[in-house]
């Protein structure tokens, strides 16, 4: 009989999941647009129908094929943070269409649009040496994905990271060791 395959010793680290990117690169976020995302015009005439009584089914009837069409094979599309890079995919078996490095971008702000309160969705602008250099269109809760950016942006470049010095946990009171 042949000798039963030793299991492989598992790769440690500190905290489960959190890869430097000098390691590899590992998702942080992904964020599938929203309705206003796939088609704007009949996601706000649904929009519209929905806040009524008696033409909300009319509504829904809208948002049914639009909602497929967001997982469609050949025009689904994903926003994807990394702890490298934050990018636009394409496609079922994802594929970057657009992107920017962590390390390119300065800010990143909800667009001139603002936050749509029906689809809680908004478009995201990525600000890199004052231009925009990329667009994220109808990103559901912007916000937190606004701030998932920005945190992997002082996390993972360390010319970005925010605050001061890096003082050890055993240090005292006045900040020695």
């Amino acid at each position: 009989m042949a000798p039963a395959a030793t299991p492989k010793t598992p790769v440690r680290q500190a905290i489960t999941g959190v890869v430097p990117p000098s390691l590899g690169e590992a998702r942080i976020r992904e964020a599938f647009p929203s309705l206003m995302g796939v088609a704007a015009a009949p996601a706000a005439l649904a929009r519209t129908l929905n806040k009524t009584y008696f033409l909300a089914p009319l509504g829904w009837l809208i948002q049914a094929p639009l909602f497929a069409l967001k997982f469609a094979p050949m025009v689904c599309r994903r926003y994807t943070l990394t702890n490298r890079r934050l990018m636009i995919q394409r496609g079922w078996k994802p594929a970057p269409a657009q992107e920017v490095p962590l390390s390119e971008i300065d800010d990143v702000r909800i667009g001139p649009g603002g936050v749509d309160s029906f689809y809680l969705c908004g478009d995201l602008e990525v600000i890199s040496r004052g231009q925009v250099v990329l667009r994220l269109a109808a990103v559901p809760e912007p916000e937190g994905f606004r701030h998932a950016v920005l945190n992997a942006v002082h996390a993972w470049v360390p010319q970005k990271a925010k605050g001061g010095p890096w003082i050890a946990a055993s240090a005292d009171v006045e900040g020695k060791a």
